[in-house]
């Protein structure tokens, strides 16, 4: 009977899919509007909340995925990851004055979804969040943004496998090593400049 109460109670103080993207991004405005924030110290706040690699898992396929030696998918997945991690930190700096509205929640087993719509100066935007969690005790995770109806996973997908038909997976790795080295330079550019003055946002990577 004890245990069953313990049970229940831990169970109802589990954050819910709409606390987790809430509290995300109440925390990542407040590191984005901090003196001297950059894209680094934001993907820091950024990644607590968010798992890019299953975003870069997803994004991939499981049939690719799951034709890679372990070798392979962890380059991949820190090679992804390192360049996810800046892209998203480097948005959720552009839009770190942004109003954020809540809409519904919506769940099913372990995959959810929280709708919500992102007012930036006149501009009206819907932004979903996908969450999943690997068991139904884990903690709920986002791994995909939809943005005015374009999924970054969706998107990736795409550019994945026109890159694996022309280059196979040791191009397309290749290519992202080298996204990645760009994206980090302007990074450390720019956080250069943050030292001195707080700059302006880089794009978002592809």
């Amino acid at each position: 009977m004890i245990a069953s109460l313990l049970a229940a109670t831990l169970l109802a103080a589990a954050p819910t899919p709409l606390t987790v993207v809430k509290s995300g991004n109440a925390d990542v405005q407040r590191a984005a509007n901090a003196p001297g924030a950059t894209v680094e110290s934001l993907a820091t706040v950024v990644e607590k909340f968010v798992d890019f690699q299953e975003l870069a898992k997803r994004a991939l396929g499981d049939k690719t995925w799951t034709s890679l030696t372990p070798a392979q998918r962890k380059d991949f997945s820190e090679t992804m990851t390192g360049l996810l991690r800046a892209s998203y930190a480097q948005k959720a700096i552009g839009q770190a004055q942004a109003d954020v509205k809540y809409g519904k929640e919506s769940v099913e087993g372990t995959e959810a979804t929280v709708n919500t719509t992102l007012t930036l100066k006149k501009d009206q935007i819907p932004v979903d969040y996908r969450l999943y969690k690997q068991t139904a005790k884990a903690d709920w995770r986002i791994y995909d943004v939809v943005t005015d109806e374009v999924s970054l996973v969706d998107t990736y997908k795409g550019q994945f496998q026109k890159l694996l038909g022309t280059k196979g997976f040791d191009g397309l790795l290749s290519t992202l090593k080298t996204k990645r080295a760009q994206l980090e330079k302007e990074n450390a550019a720019q956080s250069a400049k943050g030292s001195s003055a707080t700059g302006g946002s880089a794009g978002p990577g592809k």
